[in-house]
């Protein structure tokens, strides 16, 4: 047997791999008693022409990839990783040394869905949020120089001076995201640290929190049951009105307030998290009461803000509508709706669906837009520049993931290779990009690291599909969509590199089948596998041994599903 298997291996390598003799008997090991056969053993530079690695291979880290073909998307999650680490500093205040990634709670909170897997200093940012809780639940959100004055756009129950650090700590009040982005963060930082005792004790503080946006008449639309805002663009932190410039308030009588769909998926969201948090300390009663409460919400907002091909950009409360294209402007959080779980595969896939239209019709370089159609001036902001349409990473990355998981693989992976292309050409991650050069639209106006996470993460839980669904990958959703590129042999690393966690999947096609060997720490692996387009499944194989499978359809995409227990190695052989 062992001179047949090393025959057929030689037969099928390389002539560069043939001569790395320890390969051969690596692979040997390796594919030894299975159908489905590796052919390359990863990291290498130059198993073909060009090169297929880089020198040193620059490009492992948390997450990486490595390739048989060619270094690109191992390039580009470099890439991305440099990017979000940029933007890591620090704020010392009150005697605390915090890590921020940017000094803005909602920032650092969606660039952590990158620097989750390589921070060690998670917790110092949202623990100072979480701590300084006002004692209605609110939360401040960002922390500036007293001489930056973003203090004076809001009243003083909306912040909270340091004198002698020079820094102020701020709630800029006609937002509405922050309570659900904390805990949005704060399960993050649990599946991570896997930290029990530090949970228990704020999650009285995250509840709070949803419990104060979901009751204060400032944010809650009594007339509709949802979350209200100042009248922004999506969710950003500026109005339409002359003086938004230098206030943030929200009056009484004067503050145009308007219905967003983002504040509202963030907090349906929200409820689900609290309900999964709860079930995890063995609260079933509490957790369906989150459940229930979060049940209302969402059928409130279909009831309220869906058009039936996406949701509606904003629903005015106090004042008429803008202009006359509310209903059909297209705004970014409509990814995020989708990524959120709020939308079923009907309505996410109308979604998507849209901005490939607009694709097909806008002028734009791209579709990736913050809002589509612009507003023909929005305070400063003519059309396409700053948030008032131009085009975002985060809308790019969001709309990847969604594409991905939603039975549009291709579009998802074109997206991904676009996005990698103007990486390629200029070296880094813009905050927004002019719809007409595809250049940066306004360099230093925000946190490229947003897009650059967004991007990253659409790779990692998407493309890749490694998905913590427990703490520390001990359940693992996977996901993976490689048979979607052009690669037919890689290996991919993930993990938490501060709770020394890693998921390493090696993955290989080829006619008779496909196969993923996955190392990780999971007890629990529900596996949701993308064929190659036109098969179908006769037979699933796991550490050798047969288990029970399904070929299920998602749209006109076909998967296998299962469900196994490993015990640190699942050596999957999908036969076709």
């Amino acid at each position: 047997m062992k001179t047949r298997v090393l025959a057929l291996l030689l037969s099928i390598l390389p002539a560069v791999a043939v001569k790395a003799g320890p390969s051969v008997t690596a692979l040997e090991k390796l594919n030894a008693g299975r159908e489905v056969h590796f052919v390359n053993m990863l990291p290498a530079m130059h198993l073909t022409t060009p090169p297929n690695g880089t020198y040193n291979n620059y490009e492992l880290g948390f997450p990486s990839i490595l390739t048989t073909s060619d270094p690109d998307l191992g390039i580009m999650l470099y890439q991305l990783r440099n990017n979000i680490l940029s933007d890591r500093h620090f704020v010392f205040i009150d005697g605390k040394a915090l890590m921020t990634s940017k000094n803005w709670i909602r920032d650092h909170v969606h660039e952590m869905k990158g620097f989750c897997h390589w921070e060690y200093d998670l917790r110092s940012f949202l623990d100072f949020i979480l701590d300084t809780q006002r004692e209605d639940g609110c939360y401040y959100e960002l922390i500036k120089q007293i001489d930056d004055e973003h203090w004076s756009y809001v009243d003083e129950d909306c912040r909270v001076m340091y004198p002698e650090d020079n820094l102020a700590l701020v709630r800029l009040e006609i937002e509405s995201d922050i309570e659900y982005l904390v805990v949005e963060g704060a399960l993050c930082c649990y599946r991570v640290t896997g930290d029990d005792e530090w949970l228990r004790r704020v999650l009285p503080k995250l509840e709070k929190g949803i419990d104060y946006v979901m009751s204060d008449p400032k944010r809650l639309d009594a007339a509709t049951g949802l979350v209200k805002r100042g009248y922004t663009i999506d969710t950003w932190d500026f109005t339409y009105m002359p003086d938004t410039q230098t206030n943030r308030r929200i009056e009484e009588g004067k503050t145009p307030m308007a219905i967003m769909h983002g504040d509202n998926s963030g907090v349906w969201q929200a409820m689900n998290q609290l309900a999964w948090m709860n079930r995890r300390f063995g609260n079933e009663t509490r957790a369906r009461e989150w459940e229930a409460r979060a049940d209302t919400l969402r059928a409130a907002i279909f009831s309220h803000l869906w058009n039936g091909r996406h949701f509606v950009h904003q629903r005015p409360v106090n004042v008429p509508a803008y202009d006359s294209y509310e209903d059909v402007r297209l705004s970014l959080s409509n990814t995020y709706d989708i990524n959120r779980g709020l939308t079923d595969l009907a309505r996410s896939r109308s979604i998507i669906e849209e901005y490939m239209s607009r694709r097909d019709t806008t002028s734009a370089f791209a579709e990736w837009f913050t809002i589509d159609p612009p507003y023909d001036r929005f305070h400063i902001y003519r059309p396409g520049k700053y948030v008032n349409g131009a085009i975002s990473p985060f809308t790019a990355g969001e709309l990847a993931k969604a594409a991905l998981n939603n039975g549009y693989e291709e579009y998802g992976w074109d997206i991904i290779r676009r996005f990698e292309k103007m990486m390629r050409r200029d070296g880094t991650v813009y905050f927004l990009y002019s719809r007409d050069t595809g250049c940066s639209e306004s360099k230093g106006a925000g946190p490229s690291a947003w897009g650059a996470a967004a991007v990253m993460s659409a790779i990692d839980e998407a493309l890749a599909g490694v998905c913590d669904r427990g703490c520390g990958y001990d359940e693992i959703y996977f996901c993976p969509r490689f048979p979607v590129t052009h690669y037919r042999e890689l290996r991919y690393i993930t993990g938490y590199e501060s709770g020394h966690k890693v998921v390493d999947v090696r993955y290989v096609l080829r006619d008779n089948g496909m196969r993923y060997l996955v190392k990780s720490p999971a007890v629990r692996m529900d596996c949701h596998i993308l064929l190659p387009a036109g098969s179908k499944c006769r037979s699933v194989r796991v550490n050798g041994r047969t288990v029970r499978y399904e070929n299920v359809n998602v749209a006109s995409s076909r998967y296998v599903d299962f469900k196994i227990r490993p015990d640190g190695i699942a050596d999957i052989e999908i036969l076709l």
